[in-house]
């Protein structure tokens, strides 16, 4: 019996197996594709790998120029008797699988990122497989909760306005609605909350607990993912509770770095474009500005996916260690042609004539939709 999507609050419980098989495949022929195998071995620790920037930096990292080795660290939900897993159960499966047959080195530990025992794990598992040292940490942590140390109490994010209320609209996978929604403003906790899970202290103390484990390498750099925006997305975002969470990462990123050049290595905040993920899906009000930027940038043959975004960092900005390329606050930016002017003022231009009305009969919408449940293992030819 095919095996169809249950969206609910723009999520996906049960993916695809077989879906994202394919949905892996392809993406790995797109790096191979693209870059030249050498003969180097990056070693790398990724903390997220099973979906989204995290999952695309893995392959972009193992089957191109890097020829990696790899650590995934996520947590996700097994199959059962009765049901399928999610997507990120199924993508860390099939990338351990392809990378095997290549010849790389692909553990995949199942853990809570914020966890001292999954620390203890990986710590283990950079001695046993990687001689004890790591080249690279990559942390893509996108995650709702965390929990507080020595504590069953949980800190939990929350996307919110700082100020005040925000009027805004929102879409729904499953029937192909959009409507308007008034978000109220983030309390004093719940801005401190937020800031816990999705700011960066976790990452500081992941550098932080491999250092003193004596688990880097010389040279060892380390690069966390964030998100800015143009204006269009500033009451959701870059004013709102997650853009204060993430400047603390852009400031975390500075402080690791001054760490890290103890050893010869660096530490760098990487801004990405917008980009359709299982994380992005479910922030309020970005869906309508994604669906126009995503319809603008294909028009103009000028969009890139995660992957893309992936191999654009690692193939192109960070190719010269000792040349990365920066803006003024030592941000690694793959954001520029989003945030072009030509660009904006088109994607402004499509969303005053982007309503409910024309919702489930626009092209722009169906395509952005389509790229959801691809993410979940749906609409890859798997059946």
């Amino acid at each position: 019996m095919p095996i169809k999507p249950q969206i609910h609050n723009n999520t996906v419980k049960h993916a695809h197996p077989l879906g994202c098989k394919k949905r892996i495949e392809k993406q790995i022929q797109r790096v191979k594709q693209a870059t030249i195998h050498c003969n180097k071995r990056l070693r790398v620790l990724i903390l997220g790998s099973s979906s989204g920037i995290g999952l695309a930096s893995r392959i972009a990292l193992t089957f191109g120029e890097a020829n990696a080795d790899t650590i995934g660290v996520s947590l996700d939900t097994n199959p059962t008797p009765h049901s399928e897993a999610n997507a990120g159960y199924y993508n860390n499966q099939w990338f351990k699988h392809f990378a095997e047959i290549d010849g790389h080195t692909a553990v995949n530990i199942q853990g809570d990122v914020f966890s001292p025992q999954t620390k203890i794990e990986v710590i283990e598992a950079i001695e046993t497989y990687f001689e004890g040292e790591v080249d690279l940490i990559v942390y893509s942590i996108a995650s709702t909760k965390r929990r507080k140390p020595n504590s069953k109490e949980f800190w939990h994010a929350v996307i919110k306005p700082m100020n005040t209320p925000l009027h805004t609209n929102i879409i729904d996978f499953s029937d192909d609605s959009m409507s308007e929604v008034e978000i109220p403003p983030a309390t004093d906790d719940e801005i401190l909350s937020t800031k816990k899970v999705m700011g960066g202290e976790d990452w500081a103390s992941w550098v932080e607990t491999l250092i003193n484990s004596e688990s880097i390498s010389n040279g060892c750099r380390t690069l966390a993912f964030s998100y800015i925006g143009p204006e269009l997305t500033n009451p959701i975002y870059l004013e709102g509770t997650l853009g204060h969470a993430k400047v603390d990462l852009h400031q975390t990123s500075h402080s690791l770095n001054m760490e890290l050049a103890n050893f010869g290595g660096s530490a760098h905040a990487v801004v990405c474009k917008t980009l359709v993920t299982r994380a992005s899906v479910v922030i309020p009000g970005l869906l309508p500005y994604l669906t126009c930027l995503e319809s603008v940038l294909d028009s103009q043959n000028r969009n890139e996916d995660a992957l893309s975004q992936m191999m654009h960092l690692f193939y192109e900005k960070l190719s010269d260690p000792d040349n990365i390329q920066t803006d003024s606050e030592r941000l690694i930016r793959l954001d520029e042609t989003e945030l072009s002017s030509d660009i904006q003022l088109a994607v402004t231009e499509k969303l005053k004539k982007f309503t409910p009305e024309k919702l489930s009969s626009d092209l722009s919408y169906q395509s952005v939709k389509k790229q959801f449940l691809q993410l979940n293992g749906y609409n890859n030819d798997e059946e």
